[in-house]
This record gives structure tokens, C-alpha cells and sequence, in this order.
């Protein structure tokens, strides 16, 4: 491997570092309660912070394996869409799980995220402020059965689903291998609840 080529790797991967760092960055400066977050930016925000990490050492994997441009975008591609469904599973987790005792979950998770988008912004801070006691604490378990009666769920499920069938769509061009399988698994998984 040529001087250059590990260069461009160590540049690519020093590029995803300086990414999560920003991604970190906003999602602790975002303001839940005031329902800010878009579902765009909630996306853009968490590849920041969760794919670009993944994405990019797809990306470097294949660069360090000789392949071409095609398939290094196609790597970066199916970790972008691997790391936001994965997310986007961990952040369903709370809603879709049985069990009688609801974990906390954050106020910028994608349901809430979409159920925000959903119910605007006004009806958002009615909500939040139902869910309060006077010490300003949330009850999550009612805050759940809010988020449920709308769609905000069954839209992040969807979005993850999304995401999990084009993380597969990137390795249909690779040859079958146990590698591309053992990559396909991990992309099904994410789908899974």
C-alpha cells in the first residue's frame, strides 16, 4: 500500500473522529423541551455522532483492500445506513418493548422526535407540561402513552426500516461470501423487535 493511500485513510478516519466530536457537540446543546429538533436534523445529527464513525471505516476498509471508488462509496453507504438504523432501534426500545415498568428515554429520541413534528410545537409544551410534576420531573410512563397515541412510533419504525433495507441494498453488488452475509445479518438485526 502506497504512502498516499494511508494517508487518505488516516485523513478519512481523523475526518469521522472530528465528526463524533460535533455530533456530541449539538445533541448535548439541542433543547429537548423546546422541540427544536427536526427529523432532518435529528439524522444529520446522529450520523454525526453514531455513523460517521462506521461509515467512514467502511469506507477506509475497502479503500485499505485495493477497492475501487464504487465500492468504498458503497461501504460508506450500507455503515451510514447501518449506524442510523441501529439508532433508530435503540431508540424505538422504550416504546415497543413490553414490560411494565418503561425505561426513561430521552426527549430527542426519533419518536419523540417525529410525535413533536406531528403535534407542533404548542401542543408539544401542553404535553410536556402534563407529564410534569411540581418538582418539573418527567413521568415517562405517561409521556409514553402520549407518544403512542400518535404516529411518531410507527414512523420511526418505518425510518429504521428504511435504513436497514439500504444498508442491504449496498452490499447486493459485492459477491456472495460469509462476509457479505455476516454484513447482510447485521443490517437485518437492526429491523428486528
Amino acid at each position: 500500500m502506497s504512502e498516499s493511500s494511508l494517508r487518505s485513510v488516516v485523513e478519512l478516519i481523523s475526518s469521522a473522529i472530528g465528526d463524533v466530536v460535533q455530533g456530541i457537540y449539538h445533541e448535548s446543546s439541542s433543547s429537548a423541551e423546546e422541540g427544536t429538533l427536526t427529523v432532518a436534523s435529528w439524522e444529520d445529527q446522529t450520523f454525526l455522532s453514531h455513523g460517521a464513525l462506521l461509515a467512514k471505516s467502511c469506507q477506509a476498509a475497502m479503500k485499505l483492500a485495493r477497492h475501487g471508488t464504487e465500492a468504498q462509496n458503497l461501504a460508506f453507504q450500507y455503515g451510514k445506513h447501518l449506524a442510523l438504523g441501529h439508532k433508530l432501534n435503540s431508540d424505538l426500545q422504550p416504546f415497543v418493548k413490553s414490560g411494565s415498568e418503561p425505561a426513561v428515554f430521552s426527549l430527542d429520541s426519533a419518536p419523540l422526535v417525529f410525535h413533536r413534528q406531528i403535534v407542533g410545537p404548542e401542543r408539544w409544551r401542553q404535553q410536556l407540561k402534563q407529564v410534569q410534576n411540581m418538582a418539573r420531573q418527567i413521568d415517562y410512563a405517561k409521556l409514553r402513552g402520549l407518544i403512542k397515541t400518535e404516529r411518531g412510533v410507527s414512523q420511526a419504525l418505518d425510518l429504521c426500516s428504511y435504513h436497514g433495507n439500504k444498508a442491504l441494498e449496498a452490499m447486493k453488488c459485492f459477491p456472495p461470501s460469509e462476509a457479505r452475509s455476516a454484513l447482510e445479518n447485521m443490517a437485518c438485526a437492526v429491523t428486528k423487535f
